[in-house]
């Protein structure tokens, strides 16, 4: 034992960083620096997290976790010391296991012996490690048995002497981490920044030298431009050409021309926009010295001063402010959508340095990451190391909005929290472009059925295939290449009249592609606060137990504040009783402490108007706005707060109550409650307040008979809850969580907030005093009854998903006439797996219901029985889900997407409805008091709720009716010409002769015919006030009855009869004879332009000017230009009477019968818009 001792010793000697307390031992033990392979612990397995002091390079914790196969002899000898549970034999899943081993095992006395890591037949005294060299000395024979399985190990260990658990945990089996992502860090003018990313933005797509390319790749993937492209250099081949070049060429030009033109545009106006910002100039600071240098140039280290209303270039952190107490507020809108401004903090030793000595600042830094409300990192300044948070950040793209501040720059360009959230969106595509694709598919088809067919009847010889070549690039046209730039076209109109629609004013249309789908959806997912209320709160109820406080008795309040307020003089009276007494409390005091602490606990920061001088409020949440306002009407104001201290005044005695501000727990969607450490300077008395949703607020605390009661009641009249509580602290209590805490909040890693949370929780948060009950009222929107009642009423399915409670959704559905009066309310809540089913049973037999969901049974479905039970509630008029979390939304709108294959639209006005928004067909963005996060990530945004039933029913309607007729009438166009052509090719012998070339093809597809064609985007079938008057046309546009199948072999046919009439006639009038062959195409070629200007007036259901003015335009422009035509018109037999009269005839036999006809079925079937104009 002597000379084991010995020998660690002098091991120890040696290697003194490698080694701790083994000489107190009668074990060896084998102590590795985790730091050398660079161990990050992602999070603390262990209860007693108190024991643990984690930094960013390694593990200084009593505690560390191990592989299994580097636990040699648990494998052989099953010793006693360090047994491992649910521990494979099979050494090829050693890796996939760990076990957190203390080094050390407890005796039932409490003493504490020391565990050695070998144990039994394979421990060796004389084992050793050199942590220099990394290797391994051991003279004994298993000394290479040992060391294979310590060099398949994944992380290198430290097993310490000190600290430990009893023999119960002695070993704990964990899956293996992710490593954690690399820290950096970051002093003033360091070297080596070219390792990060440039500050200089660029959001342009293309540069010089790749416009060309990436432009003709995106145009020419498509295959109807790829298949002109082809025929027209098909024309470069001899043996192919049948025609001008020209003929194929310039309407493929004319198409790119005008897409090219389009994006060229939009990208120098990219590149403006980024040069104005890159060149933005800005004061560097470096060593002292002042540099005027601009933003592109800035980077990682470098020392910034910013001036209020200035643009942050990067992300930075925050060293100094103007204001001594180290406070700046800086504009986020466009960053996160919200338009309060958020509270930052100077590191407070920075903030009384000076510019010398802020170069000595070495800041440690987390990995980029999107995350703009969380930041991990460390820094260390005069001998001092301080936890940084994201209160300490100026992330890119914010507005400093008060005074001066120097930050240090810590992320530049891509790795920025703003670029890293920036995507570009993905390219919607609308209903209607996949039913014109799938019809396209159909004319491509015909076209190589129709060469095919011609061919055969010729007769195949050996050139066969030449011919049905040359038939293809003949019938080239009845696969329309304008199609798709005059939808696109049209989509720019409807985005033009949308935005300037006067009655919906503001409203934005950011995705210009899916305009046509406003008139398409069935259903309507809908957020509640902001969206169907107006998020505009007013605190309209009290309830402390035994008595309750509503509008009409609030002056109650105000005199109990009055009359109990605190002073000087009865301070020594004991005003604030001990918990166990507080029943017997008299009400005066008990509601102003409900008040008081009402004024104390919230995030709420008073300002003053620089132009006014008007107090005013800002504050993240409207609810605490509305409740520090409420406390104002009641007697206690809020005049003044900064980072450590807050001032509150008594109306009644003109008395200042002031407080430090000793920490504060910021409200977010996981916690669901907000804290506040205060110090009372006047008592000397340290209280933790406490609000929150009553969900979590129960288990906090003391136990109350009246809570869940009164919590429902408020709930069923449409109020927003919160639980107020508080608690008395103990210096000695609170000087315990403050050093607890802040040795969690130095950690550099994931689960930081986790273990900060958890000591909130262990020391602060539980048995305390409930104060009493708040009731926020949110009014409904304007005109939100209304428009629920014309959407239900167009067919749609309104679908209310809210993270408020079951009953408020409830009464505000009521409210909004969601559930219609005497509709029967189907109710699912704390649904569980046996019984889901079950719960929904009811439903399949009674389609007229609505349900009321719970978002722990929503979520049982989604995981469980997703298709059953979306096969019975799509069918329901509305459904209201409540307690939902933001993917829960998003989950809904895909999985009714996936399963119905029909149009959703998502409406939402905060940052928790994005991702339902994005995850809809169209998504909907209020602006509104949260912020315009909603609106900038929707296709569509809008002021307010009503908006989106003219958005819809008018807007939506006209885009889907217009796009549809125009698409069937450009099909039209070129399919009726090709007929003239197929007339012609059978009637020359089957012959694949051209019959229009050069400028009459260009002109017929441009001047001729397109502006009366295109015109029909202004076209209306039924007026504004009918559309509103009968709501339930909408239902037709849902159907697609306005381009379908039937309607598209209608036009088929259509275009078939009247290409067939014109060139027939036409050749019946003259001959195809080669003499009178310019006389049969400008016979044939008149009456095709005729056709189609006539053929535009019968479509047209409401004329305008613009209507009006192109089919007279056209129509001059066409006879003015045929005196120019001499290379394809005989322009003597065209000045003759005979060519009137004959294209008269022709016109007359092709169109009257088509208006005959569809005027009789008009007639005797009127479609239903036709109905209500009558």
């Amino acid at each position: 034992m002597s000379s084991s001792n010995t020998s660690s010793t002098d091991s120890a000697k040696q290697h003194p960083d490698s080694f701790k307390n083994a000489s107190s031992s009668s074990h060896n033990y084998l102590t590795i620096d985790p730091s050398i392979a660079g161990i990050q612990p992602d999070f603390n397995p262990f209860e007693d997290s108190q024991k643990f002091q984690f930094d960013s390079r390694s593990i200084n914790s009593s505690n560390s976790y191990i592989p299994l196969h580097t636990m040699y002899s648990q494998r052989r000898s099953k010793s006693r010391y360090s047994s491992t549970s649910n521990c494979s034999n099979d050494e090829e899943d050693d890796d996939e296991d760990l076990i957190a081993f203390d080094g050390q095992n407890r005796s039932e006395n409490g003493s504490t012996n020391q565990t050695p890591l070998l144990e039994g037949e394979h421990a060796d005294p004389n084992f050793d490690f050199d942590t220099d060299t990394l290797q391994i000395y051991n003279q004994s024979k298993y000394r290479n048995d040992i060391w294979s399985k310590l060099k398949r190990a994944m992380f290198f260990i430290r097993i310490s002497t000190s600290g430990g658990f009893k023999q119960q945990k002695s070993n704990i089996s964990l899956p293996i981490t992710e490593p954690q992502p690399k820290t950096r860090d970051i002093y003033p003018g360091m070297p080596g920044h070219e390792q990060y990313p440039s500050n200089a933005i660029s959001n342009a797509k293309y540069n010089a030298i790749s416009f060309l390319p990436i432009i003709l790749y995106e145009q020419f993937k498509f295959f109807f431009n790829l298949y002109f492209l082809l025929v027209a250099l098909s024309q470069a081949v001899p043996v192919l050409r049948i025609g001008y070049l020209s003929s194929y060429v310039v309407p493929l030009a004319f198409v790119l021309f005008v897409t090219m033109s389009k994006e060229a545009i939009d990208d120098i106006q990219r590149r403006r926009r980024d040069k104005e910002q890159n060149n933005e100039r800005y004061e560097i600071v470096n060593n002292g010295t002042t540099e005027i240098m601009p933003s592109r140039l800035v980077k990682v280290g470098d020392l910034v001063r910013l001036h209020k209303g200035k643009r942050i270039p990067a992300d930075m952190i925050l060293l100094q402010s103007s204001e001594t107490s180290g406070e700046s507020f800086i504009k986020t809108d466009q960053l996160d959508g919200e338009t309060d401004w958020k509270l930052r903090l100077a590191v407070p030793p920075c903030q009384k340095a000076t510019l010398n000595q802020l170069n000595d600042i070495h800041i440690t830094a987390d990995a980029p990451n999107k995350s703009i409300h969380s930041f991990y990192g460390n820094l260390n300044f005069q001998d001092q190391q301080l936890p940084l948070s994201v209160d300490n950040t100026l992330w890119a793209n914010t507005v400093l909005a008060s005074g001066t501040a120097i930050g240090c720059v810590i992320y530049t360009g891509s790795d920025t929290r703003q670029a890293m959230n920036t995507s570009r969106p993905g390219v919607k595509v609308g209903l209607l472009e996949l039913e014109i694709n799938s019809l396209s598919k159909i004319l491509c088809l015909s076209v190589f059925l129709l060469s095919f067919v011609l061919v055969a009847l010729h007769g195949f010889d050996k050139t066969w295939y030449v011919d049905v070549m040359k038939y293809l690039i003949l019938f080239s046209t009845i696969i329309p290449v304008s199609l798709r730039v005059n939808l696109d076209l049209g989509k720019s109109v409807y985005a033009y009249q949308i935005e300037h629609d006067k009655s919906i004013p503001n409203t934005v249309v950011r995705t210009s592609t899916i305009p046509e789908d406003l008139g398409r959806i069935e259903y309507l997912l809908s957020d509640k606060t902001g969206t169907l209320t107006q998020n505009d709160m007013e605190l309209k109820k009290l309830h402390l137990g035994t008595v309750s406080y509503a509008s009409d008795s609030m002056d109650i309040v105000t005199d109990y504040v009055k009359k109990n307020s605190w002073s000087a003089d009865n301070n020594s009276k004991s005003r604030i009783l001990d918990q166990s007494i507080k029943s017997r409390r008299n009400m005066g005091q008990r509601v102003y402490d409900l008040i008081l602490t009402l004024a104390l606990c919230h995030n709420v920061t008073p300002t003053i108007d620089d132009d006014d001088g008007e107090l005013t409020y800002q504050a993240a949440s409207p609810d605490e706005i509305a409740i520090v306002k409420f406390t104002e009407s009641a007697g206690i104001s809020l005049v003044k707060r900064d980072r450590t201290s807050m001032t509150v005044l008594q109306q009644s005695n003109h008395i200042q109550l002031n407080y430090d501000i000793l920490q504060v727990f910021p409200f977010n969607s996981d916690s669901k409650r907000m804290g506040i450490i205060a110090f009372d300077k006047q008592k000397n008395e340290y209280w933790f307040l406490l609000k929150g949703a009553d969900s979590v607020m129960k288990s906090i605390v003391a136990h109350s008979i009246w809570l869940d009661e009164e919590v429902s009641n408020m709930a069923r009249e449409g109020l927003r809850t919160l639980v107020i509580s508080r608690k008395k602290l103990s210096k000695t209590t609170y000087e315990t969580f403050k050093k607890k805490f802040q040795e969690a909040s130095l950690l550099v890693s994931n689960n930081r907030d986790q273990m900060m949370a958890k000591i909130v929780s262990q020391y602060l948060e539980f048995d305390m005093e409930l104060l009493g009950l708040t009731g926020v009222e949110d009014k409904l929107q304007k005109n939100v009854k209304s428009s629920i009642e014309l959407l239900g009423n167009a067919g749609i399915k309104i679908w209310m998903l809210t993270g408020d409670k079951v009953e408020t959704a409830k009464c505000v559905a009521i409210s909004a006439k969601l559930i219609s009066r005497g509709q029967y309310v189907h109710t699912i809540t704390k649904a569980t797996i046996n019984n889901a089913l079950n719960s929904i049973e009811y439903l399949k037999n009674n389609r007229n219901s609505c349900l009321l969901i719970d978002g722990e049974s929503l979520g049982i479905f989604l995981k469980h029985h997703q298709k059953e039970f979306f096969d019975i509630v799509i069918h329901l008029p509305s459904v209201i889900a409540c307690r939902c979390t933001p993917q829960q939304k998003a989950d809904v709108a895909l999985m009714i997407r996936q399963l119905t294959n029909k149009r959703v639209c998502c409406i939402g006005d905060g940052g928790n409805d994005v991702n339902m928004i994005q995850s809809a067909d169209v998504g909907v963005g209020i602006v509104g008091k949260e912020g315009k996060q909603a609106s900038l990530a929707a296709d569509f945004s809008i002021m307010q709720f009503c908006d989106l039933t003219k958005l819809l029913l008018w807007h939506g309607r006209n885009s889907y009716k217009r796009s549809a007729k125009l698409a069937q009438f450009v099909i039209h166009r070129g399919l009726i010409i090709s007929i003239c052509q197929v007339v012609f090719s059978v009637s020359s012998q089957f012959e694949p002769l051209a019959l229009y070339q050069g400028w009459l093809m260009v002109g017929y597809a441009t001047l001729y015919t397109m502006a009366p064609v295109f015109s029909m985007v202004l076209d209306t079938d039924v007026s504004e006030n009918l559309a509103y008057l009968y709501p339930e046309l909408y239902k037709e546009l849902t159907a697609g009855k306005s381009l379908s199948k039937v309607s598209f072999l209608l036009w088929c046919i259509i275009s078939c009869y009247q290409g067939s009439i014109i060139q027939v006639f036409s050749q019946l009038f003259t001959s195809v004879s080669e003499a009178d062959f310019l006389k049969m195409v400008a016979i044939s070629f008149t009456a095709l332009i005729l056709n189609e200007l006539l053929m535009v007036a019968i479509e047209i259901n409401t004329w305008n000017k613009t209507i009006f003015l192109s089919e007279i335009i056209t129509c001059l422009i066409y006879f003015s230009s045929i005196p120019f035509l001499t290379e394809y018109f005989d322009l003597k037999y065209v000045k003759s009477v005979g060519f009137v009269w004959q294209v008269i005839v022709i016109v007359s036999i092709a169109v009257v019968p088509i208006w005959s006809i569809r005027a009789l079925y008009r007639r005797l079937n009127p479609p239903n818009y036709a109905k209500v104009q009558s």
